[in-house]
């Protein structure tokens, strides 16, 4: 089990598997990469619109590159490139993960990696969100060492998918080296800005952001549990339906226009009061050993837990800060990310129960499947929960220097031996 090898086949068997149920499972996992992205590239190849650039969007405009990609070998093979596109992807960011077979104390780390993605299931490789995930995970690796490339990196992340600005506030908070992380971001963003500006998208190149704060509760984020088990009841008004704009299933009911209204600012003073926690945290000491992981965990998890959107994808962000947690606790340094690792696994296995095999069952307010969603989403308060109080107690941790990260993160690097210098102004 401790062979590279070993874990090697296992990541590529899991991911032959989930391609397959993306492909041939019930419930059409792939329908929003097949019908929906493809949808809007073939506009813009045939019809020369632009969605971002022509017309508003929900997705920031860098989303439009790997969906264009999938196109490479024709129409007819565009969830196929997909899949292999976001393999491909996966691939490079396990070899960081792994160390390229050098560094054996984080096999099981890697082994915790292939697990989540066989639990959360085919949604783990069918959205846009799959993109995002191996570039923010070569991205927090390379952090300490690499703070420039590791920025540019979550970056683009987040101009794919708005979530990676989670993990990058996290490092501006923790590492002494935010300056060169925040002028990289801030470059990144400029160029694209400038870019999508020069092609004609005018104010659509921020459309994402009103797009997603004007919408309404969508049936599997934790705030609509409530309605739907209204619904369940008969309370009048309750119910679910499927807005043609969003493309997806939300909730209608009493009160729930306040609630959709509310929950957008809720989501900023959520983060905020994380990021003033983390900020307390350094300034009493922590080391960004002990601070990062569990800091970017915290911020990951809010936008999963304090949202109106609650899409089954969105679970896939956990990977991220915990592995990078996983990682710096197996090199010795951090707290141990046991719980909060076997707690992301089980919110996985319940993601995959409820979709897609069984999401038409839920709109149906299966009352066994509104208990599956209830518990996955009170899972993810317990799982913030953790995150904050590891964040609040980091200064009390018997940190060993000031970045004990960089212990483990340069040898993952396969190019060079030596890191960049730190930054200690």
């Amino acid at each position: 089990m401790r062979s590279p090898a070993t874990v090697w086949a296992a990541f590529i068997l899991v991911h032959l598997w989930l391609g397959l149920l993306n492909l041939y499972a019930p419930g059409l996992p792939l329908g929003d990469v097949t019908i929906v992205y493809k949808f809007w590239t073939d506009q813009a190849i045939t019809a020369h619109f632009w969605v971002g650039i022509d017309s508003v969007w929900v997705y920031p405009v860098v989303a439009l590159v790997p969906m264009l990609a999938a196109t490479a070998f024709g129409p007819d093979q565009y969830g196929a490139t997909w899949l292999t596109m976001v393999m491909i992807l996966d691939a490079v960011a396990f070899g960081f993960v792994t160390g390229w077979g050098r560094a054996r104390e984080r096999t099981a780390v890697a082994w915790w990696w292939v697990a989540f993605l066989a639990l959360l299931g085919p949604i783990a490789l069918g959205r846009i969100d799959s993109i995002t995930v191996p570039l923010a995970l070569v991205g927090v690796i390379l952090l300490a060492s690499r703070p420039r490339a590791a920025a540019v990196l979550l970056a683009v992340a987040t101009w794919v998918k708005v979530w990676p600005a989670a993990v990058i506030a996290a490092a501006l908070i923790a590492l002494k080296e935010r300056w060169r992380i925040l002028a990289a971001v801030l470059v990144v963003s400029g160029v694209i800005i400038v870019v999508a500006l020069l092609l004609g998208s005018g104010l659509n190149v921020f459309s994402f952001i009103t797009q997603q704060t004007s919408r309404g509760v969508q049936i599997e984020s934790p705030v609509a549990t409530a309605w739907l088990w209204q619904a369940l009841a008969g309370v009048p008004g309750a119910r679910v339906y499927y807005d043609n704009q969003i493309l997806t299933y939300q909730v209608e009911g009493p009160g729930i226009e306040v609630a959709a209204a509310v929950m957008t600012p809720l989501l900023g003073i959520a983060v905020l009061v994380v990021a003033f926690l983390g900020v307390r945290a350094t300034r009493a000491g922590a080391s960004a050993g002990d601070l990062l992981p569990p800091l970017a965990l915290a911020l990951v998890t809010v936008l999963l837990s304090v949202n109106k959107v609650g899409s089954p994808q969105f679970i896939g962000w956990l990977a991220v800060p915990i592995v990078l947690g996983l990682a710096t606790s197996a090199a010795g340094h951090g707290r141990s990310f046991r719980f909060p690792a076997t707690l992301a696994l089980v919110i996985a296995a319940l993601t995959q129960l409820i979709y897609p095999y069984l999401y038409l069952e839920l709109l149906y307010l299966n009352p066994l499947l509104l208990g599956v969603l209830t518990v996955r989403n009170i899972l993810e308060f317990v799982l913030l929960g953790w995150a904050v109080l590891a964040v609040v107690d980091a200064p009390r941790q018997p940190g060993a220097d000031d970045d004990p990260l960089i212990e483990w993160l340069p040898s993952v690097w396969p190019f060079h031996d030596r890191p960049e210098p730190a930054d200690r102004s």
